[in-house]
């Protein structure tokens, strides 16, 4: 007995040992952790992310998708923290274990699994180790599965800690037992008010033990004080056994659920009578289901761990059959306020479109839904149509800070929804969808560009007084990308009209054939009418021959990318601009530029130690879905050469970087194809 669990010892130790010299394509290590330099990875399931943190038994942030409400920042709805579920203790022989008597922490995160391992040692005394997971079947649940191996005879604590996040308040803290013949369940919940009281928070957990019923533990309940309560047991480990316990809980708001309260405990409930295997089972499967989804890449270790993990990272921030459409950071913290930016529909979504329609799908739904506030919003600023908020939290209203100009002024992100709605079409041919959904986002788009331009002749209806897709250019005329957006809304909302048998509006296209693309004297194209050669933050020009396809001349392209790409700073400018140079040099042939710019496109943004990406070259504000976004189409769109159009994806030349020997993209669109480039 006691050999096999120093054997299994060995083996749990052996999983966070660097024995390979070539990164693990679904498992990403921290090697030694340092707490002053530790930027914390997500595991979640669309819903629910917890963010991991170097100390023992801690999380850093726990955020529930959809719970917002007015506080912090700028007089607008961001996102709230939520209760910590897995927040816990762990006492050895009267000792707490914290981060100093926590010996060879380390950590790991499975992509595979959607699992985060922690593992440690404690003294001469104990082995311990953790995994959670955000159950992707469940989308409020979460579980964790501790282990603790005895090296000497010890007695163990262990408390579930439920704490309030500062913002909240009116805290109300319950313990229930329900006693039944075959169970007993003690349900440790709290409930809390959002800042403004519009909100009710609610979260509940419990224990799952693995002894049989009658002989778990005793659970105590002990209350702290009015924002902390906790339950907690005893147990008695001889040396060289092995103790395992679960812990499963629940958070919901009344964003999500009429009932939270209640609900919260059905769901932790519900998690308990599944039981930990059930429970497993369920969320490997949902996990194997989203893999069959997946990009291979042969000849390049490192690349191919870094594309799973944005792979991984964006399938755990979005959720079929949701109305949510994730933020610039995901599920991975506050950031951004969890606002919903054109960073969906421009730089995350195209990749969920083309390997998860069914994720994008929930990400133009959130669009559908606030279609009658982007009218609002039009109506306010003296135009026609559906003009869509640059920052969009619940309700679809402007929630930019009234500090920030590009919220009266960034109008190309409704372009960009209307073009986000024709390729959902283009890609699943789902007329029932297009006409019920897709025409009423695409006729008031277009509607809102033929009122928002000026109509000063032939060739000349301007669009003027805008913030350029690149930000540092601030009410300027004629910008580039918005011009060019605007023509290619007002084209597809066109088209759209007669596949669906429907008359378009005459003027639609007679406005998209007269708005100007300005160029210089010697053909490459100005970025907006005043612009004379400054740098730039992020990519506009170049996004006219991807994904727009206004340019299609390939001396026109290369004139445009040679030089805009000189005009990028190396610091201080988001990701994803390198990783639309990547997607047209790929395009154009040229592997050695194409390759020098996928790499510059994320590597000098990674942070330990899982190699999260930031939104900036030495940035600190981990996780950039935006940035993962943008790579993820320069693999796919690029060295894969995959183009979306009416007719369903296709695939056009492309090149690879010279040391990747094949790859592969499996289960695109909605036929599930495999794509093969060598």
């Amino acid at each position: 007995m006691i050999r096999g669990l120093l054997v299994l010892t060995s083996f749990i130790l052996f999983l966070f040992t660097d024995v390979f010299a070539q990164p693990d394509p679904w498992k990403i290590n921290s090697g030694k952790i340092d707490p002053s330099n530790y930027y914390g990875i997500t595991v979640a399931n669309g819903m629910l992310g917890i963010i991991s943190a170097p100390e023992p038994f801690k999380v850093k942030d726990v955020v529930l998708a959809g719970a917002y409400d007015l506080y912090g920042r700028g007089r607008v709805s961001n996102f709230l923290r939520s209760f910590n579920l897995l927040n816990m203790r762990l006492e050895i022989d009267g000792k707490n274990i914290g981060s100093n008597e926590a010996t060879n922490l380390k950590q790991e995160l499975d992509m595979k699994k959607a699992s985060f391992t922690s593992t440690f040692e404690y003294g001469d005394k104990a082995t311990v180790s953790y995994t959670y997971y955000s159950l992707r079947h469940l989308p409020y649940t979460v579980l964790m599965d501790v282990s603790v191996i005895a090296k000497k005879d010890i007695t163990i604590s262990s408390a579930s800690v439920m704490e309030a996040p500062d913002a909240l308040k009116d805290v109300q803290n319950y313990y229930n037992e329900i006693d039944r013949p075959h169970v007993t369940i003690g349900l440790l919940t709290s409930s809390a008010k959002s800042p403004t009281g519009k909100l009710l928070m609610c979260a509940s957990n419990t224990f799952l033990f693995s002894e049989k019923h009658g002989a778990e533990p005793r659970v105590i309940h002990e209350m702290w004080d009015n924002n902390m309560h906790l339950m907690k047991f005893y147990k008695k480990i001889k040396a060289g056994e092995m103790y395992q316990f679960s812990i499963t809980g629940s958070s919901i708001t009344s964003a999500h659920h009429d009932d939270p309260l209640n609900e919260a405990e059905r769901a932790t409930i519900f998690a308990k009578l599944e039981g930990r295997d059930r429970l497993l089972q369920f969320h490997h499967k949902a996990w194997e289901e989203l893999w069959k989804s997946d990009i291979t890449i042969e000849g390049d270790p490192q690349a191919q761990q870094d594309i799973h993990s944005m792979l991984y990272h964006l399938y755990s921030f979005t959720r079929e059959g949701t109305s949510l459409s994730p933020s610039p950071m995901g599920l991975s913290g506050l950031g951004y306020n969890g606002h919903v930016f054109w960073d969906t529909e421009l730089w995350m979504y195209p990749a969920m479109l083309v390997l998860h329609p069914e994720l994008a799908k929930s990400m133009i739904e959130y669009r559908f839904q606030r279609l009658d506030a982007a009218k609002r919003n039009a109506f306010s600023k003296g135009y026609k149509g559906a003009m869509y908020p640059w920052e969009s939290a619940d309700s679809g209203v402007e929630e930019t800070p009234v500090w920030a100009l590009s919220g009266p002024f960034e109008h190309h992100i409704t372009a960009c929804i209307g073009i986000a709605a024709w390729n959902y079409y283009c890609v699943t041919q789902d007329k029932n969808w297009l006409k019920e959904k897709g025409w009423p986002i695409l006729s008031a788009t277009a509607d809102f560009w033929a009122s928002r331009v000026e109509r000063n002749g032939s060739g000349q209806y301007d669009i003027k007084n805008v913030v350029a897709a690149d930000e540092w250019a601030e009410n300027v005329d004629n910008n580039a990308f918005t011009n060019a957006a605007a023509k290619a809304n007002l084209q597809f909302a066109t088209e759209a009209a007669k596949i669906l048998g429907i008359v378009p509006t005459a003027d639609w296209m007679h406005v998209a054939d007269n708005i100007p693309i300005l160029k210089f004297p010697d053909g490459i194209t100005r970025e907006h009418a005043t612009y004379n050669g400054e740098g730039i933050k992020q990519a506009d020009v170049n996004l006219l021959a991807y994904p727009l396809k206004e340019i299609t001349d390939h001396k026109i392209i290369r004139k445009d990318l040679e030089y805009y790409e000189t005009r990028v700073p190396n610091e201080g400018t988001p990701a994803m601009t390198q990783a639309v140079f990547t997607t047209l040099y790929a395009r154009l042939g040229n592997a050695d530029k194409a390759y020098h710019w996928f790499k510059d496109a994320y590597l000098p943004n990674l942070n330990p130690p899982f190699r999260v990406i930031a939104e900036t070259k030495g940035g600190t504000n981990p996780y950039f879905a935006t940035g993962a976004g943008g790579v993820l189409q320069s693999v796919l769109m690029g060295f894969g050469g995959i183009e979306i159009t009416p007719k369903g994806l296709i695939q056009v030349k492309s090149v690879l970087p010279k040391h990747w020997k094949s790859l592969t993209i499996t289960g695109a669109g909605p036929e599930k194809k495999t794509y093969i480039v060598n």
